[in-house]
């Protein structure tokens, strides 16, 4: 004889069977359908996350980078012959000053030709020798074989008129280029080396 009891017990079994069995068939359900699902899923959210090239710039801009860089680089390479070279303190902290400023600038280059889709020019032989206040290879090997005094004298010489040619390469950036981060390193550039060419104009003067 079958109590009430009884009854809602088994229909407790057969609900929870039934509920068993269902939740089985949608995992093997999910199991045949939603890799394939989430795969497209993913591939679409990774595609979709992919970070576009920006076009807020003009040829001006990408010039006004590719051009900085080897310019930045061959100011670092002057910077680190100073301290094997020189004796005198205040050039040492200047060339310091320089290497300390241009290096994480270059960094700065890179990543913005790269966000434009452009690469960055390599630094080999410091080609493009027409760019305003870049130093030859004669003039580097002479520097190179200076010590002292001598050196001291070479290296401010070259370095206010390397100084010089980056502030009218930034100055041409801020007249022609649009590009508002390549702009803001322009005018960073120009107040920077503009202050830097003051203070070795009077280190020349008492050399």
């Amino acid at each position: 004889m079958f109590t009430s009891r009884t009854r809602i017990t088994t229909a407790v079994a057969a609900v929870t069977t039934v509920t068993a069995l269902f939740a089985a068939g949608c995992s093997d359900d999910d199991s045949n359908t939603m890799p394939g699902m989430d795969h497209g899923s993913s591939s679409t959210s990774a595609s979709s996350s992919a970070p576009a090239a920006r076009t807020d710039f003009n040829d001006a801009d990408v010039t006004f980078l590719q051009m900085m860089y080897p310019h930045h680089a061959q100011a670092v390479e002057m910077a680190k012959l100073v301290p094997s070279r020189s004796q005198n303190p205040r050039l040492q902290a200047l060339a310091t000053g320089v290497e300390q400023a241009q290096a994480p600038e270059m960094q700065q280059i890179t990543t913005l030709l790269q966000s434009f889709g452009k690469p960055a020019p390599g630094t080999g032989g410091h080609t493009g020798h027409n760019m305003p206040g870049i130093m030859t290879p004669e003039q580097m090997s002479a520097l190179q074989a200076a010590s002292g005094p001598d050196f001291d004298r070479q290296w401010l010489t070259m370095m206010i008129e390397h100084h010089t040619g980056a502030i009218a390469m930034a100055e041409t950036e801020l007249a022609d280029g649009t590009n508002s981060d390549a702009k803001a390193l322009a005018r960073s550039i120009i107040d920077a080396q503009r202050t830097e060419i003051d203070t070795m104009r009077g280190m020349l003067g008492q050399s």
